[in-house]
């Protein structure tokens, strides 16, 4: 067997090709920003072509710039950005519009409509509050906006995927005989998939107006049966099996090891995701957090997991770049709030897209709030880094409550973990050690490990667990009376940015 395996790591902002070896260290990779369309408020948009584009374009100058080939890999893995929803033509390969992006709000209403009419049923067939965020409601605006669109669906023309499924189907071949296949973790983020069957729920695409016949097949997330191999005319240049998807936060559980019941990490990405593991039995919540499929290995039963989902952290750091222009890369926010000790009174809450877990406010919008005189770049750069910090403890506080068990250490991983200084303010905030692992980027190490169980590259979870390292932990400084403080001044502003705008 070859000595390494492939990931592609398809993310919001940005799609990577790396290549591990047997002790899960990168030995290949690349990486590439893809165009963020905002046609309107609110609205978020990919090229899913540009996507396609990228992909192919990481993966072989990842390989030939190591002067690797695909007889060198063993198997490949692909993880993605969840929910963002693709449609394209099974004929040629096209999109029949942009890719509708996790965190777009056009379907509100479409949202609302479903909360009013049947919220209960898909909270507990899905595991999933009727939201924007979500795939299910994106698909219902395609087929009712995009002329054409619902009678493609109809004739079977029209096929539906998250970028998964999508990169999938043009691996192995795209309109020459492409495989059109999920795994259960992103078909769990569509609101219409069974939380317990693991199958696509004719009642709810009922409800949601969805021919079930442009839905892609849902497999495990580790397949040994595998889902197809790349097709020799492709970015690889010949066949390597396609044994795994995974959408990225569960893929961030397995490369951080929480294979055990109680094992929990946070993902500081374009948003922030803190998983915890319950078991091979659902975890209703309490509190505002959704029940999800952890992953599946194999024939293996099915993991879940509880999860808080915040729509906005790293993107609010792009902002301050893009937006404002007070800073002039990711990492000079660092530089940048270190100048002050502390917020001088500033909080950023920033509600772009909504609130997400645990409030699930999609009528709110971002607010910067304690502003005087006295406040400067460095105080919004600074509320920036809390601003990640807070929502991660709102949703750190739910999920105490509804598993019962407390936090003691924070896993954490994703490319906001290099800014110290946020980390150090994380373990403050939450009064827990706050812990990364040698390899921060666990997305792609995730969807590598479950390619490489799948093809006997590794032989169990057990090996997986001796590869991981601790590289930095940071302890909580903050007292009691400063924790309570700061936190009690992020919930008023959480309060000044709700009923912003009309969800009916």
């Amino acid at each position: 067997m070859p000595d390494l395996i492939g990931a592609v790591d398809q993310g919001t902002t940005s799609t990577r090709f790396l290549v591990f070896d047997r002790a899960g260290a990168v030995v290949a990779g690349h990486q590439l920003e893809h165009e963020q369309i905002l046609p309107r408020p609110g609205w978020v948009e990919h090229n899913p072509v540009e996507i396609w584009e990228r992909t192919s374009a990481v993966i072989q100058t990842a390989l030939n710039a190591h002067g690797l080939r695909a007889g060198d890999l063993a198997a490949l893995g692909v993880t993605n950005q969840r929910e963002t929803t693709v449609v394209w033509d099974r004929r040629t390969g096209r999109p029949y519009h942009n890719a509708i992006v996790w965190q777009d709000t056009r379907t509100d209403r479409i949202a609302a409509d479903l909360e009013d009419r049947a919220g209960a049923l898909i909270r507990h067939r899905t595991g999933l509050p009727p939201a924007p965020y979500f795939s299910g409601g994106k698909l219902r605006w395609l087929l009712d906006t995009v002329e054409g669109l619902r009678a493609a669906a109809d004739r079977g023309d029209a096929l539906f995927g998250t970028i998964d499924s999508w990169l999938l189907w043009n691996l192995t071949g795209g309109p020459r005989g492409g495989v059109h296949v999920t795994d259960v973790t992103n078909a769990s983020r569509t609101m219409l998939m069974d939380l317990e069957t693991l199958d696509w729920d004719d009642e709810l695409l009922a409800l949601f107006g969805i021919p079930r016949a442009m839905l892609p097949s849902i497999r495990p997330s580790s397949d040994p049966d595998l889902y197809g191999h790349t097709a020799a005319h492709g970015p690889l240049d010949g066949e390597v099996a396609l044994a795994a998807a995974v959408g990225d936060q569960q893929a961030a559980m397995i490369g951080q090891v929480c294979f055990a019941p109680g094992e929990a990490k946070n993902t500081y990405g374009t948003g922030n995701f803190l998983l915890l593991n319950t078991g091979t039995t659902p975890m209703r919540s309490s509190n505002g957090l959704l029940t999800t499929v952890c992953y599946q290995l194999g024939s293996a039963a099915p993991v879940y997991a509880l999860e808080g989902s915040i729509a906005v952290t790293g993107s609010a750091v792009q902002w301050l770049r893009d937006q404002l222009g007070i800073i002039q890369g990711a990492s000079q926010s660092e530089t940048l709030a270190g100048e002050v000790a502390d917020n001088g009174g500033v909080y950023f809450v920033p509600a772009f897209s909504g609130l997400y877990a645990p409030h699930w406010r999609s009528d709110a919008r971002g607010a910067i709030v304690g502003l005087t005189r006295y406040a400067t770049n460095a105080h919004i750069a600074r509320a920036t880094l809390e601003a990640i910090c807070y929502q991660t403890r709102d949703v750190a506080d739910a999920m105490v409550k509804d598993s019962g068990v407390a936090l003691e250490v924070l896993k954490v991983d994703g490319g906001v973990t290099a800014n110290n200084l946020c980390m150090r303010i994380q373990a403050d905030v939450l009064g827990v050690p706050v812990s990364r692992p040698v390899v921060a980027e666990t997305t792609a190490l995730g969807a590598a490990y479950a390619a490489g169980l799948a093809v006997g590259f590794w032989g169990g979870t057990d090996e997986l667990r001796r590869n991981w390292r601790e590289s930095a932990r940071w302890q909580p400084e903050w007292t009691p009376a400063q924790r309570a403080a700061g936190y009690e001044g992020w919930r008023k502003a959480v309060d000044r940015t709700l009923d912003w705008v009309p969800t009916h």
